[in-house]
């Protein structure tokens, strides 16, 4: 057995790692299930997103592991804090479609839900016909 004192921790008492599914999970209204919030169908696509919260000019690049009408999922390492509202170009077939978001879900050390708010021109349309497209 290998002596670990000395080394901060021992390995054998370390604390859990966080999971998908423990308490750090925010969700933006506890106690609601998930299906009775969801207003549009999702669809497991991976999408090129940039992701840029408010007040950064730093562009985050992802693709998207569930897309909907109204909103995405990305997986990171660390996300973002709930609440956070944020610009996203998400590429379709190559042409980007702008769209103001808001995190809603974070699990910690997986990644982000982010709520579409606003589309820029016709976007929620392209969206829509894009989503309508793959489905058929």
């Amino acid at each position: 057995m290998i002596n670990l004192r000395g080394f901060g921790r021992d390995l054998y008492h370390r604390p859990p790692e966080p999971f998908m599914n423990s308490p750090d999970i925010q969700l933006s209204t506890p106690g609601i299930p998930l299906l009775e919030r969801r207003q549009h169908p999702r669809y497991t696509i991976h999408v090129p997103i940039e992701v840029r919260p408010d007040g950064s000019d730093v562009p985050l690049r992802f693709e998207t592991t569930d897309l909907s009408r109204g909103g995405c999922y990305i997986q990171l390492m660390i996300p973002l804090s709930v609440g956070v509202r944020l610009r996203a170009t998400l590429w379709l077939d190559g042409a980007p479609l702008f769209v103001r978001g808001l995190v809603v879900t974070r699990h910690p050390q997986f990644g982000n839900g982010i709520a579409f708010m606003d589309f820029e021109g016709q976007g929620a349309q392209i969206l829509q016909r894009y989503l309508d497209a793959i489905t058929t």
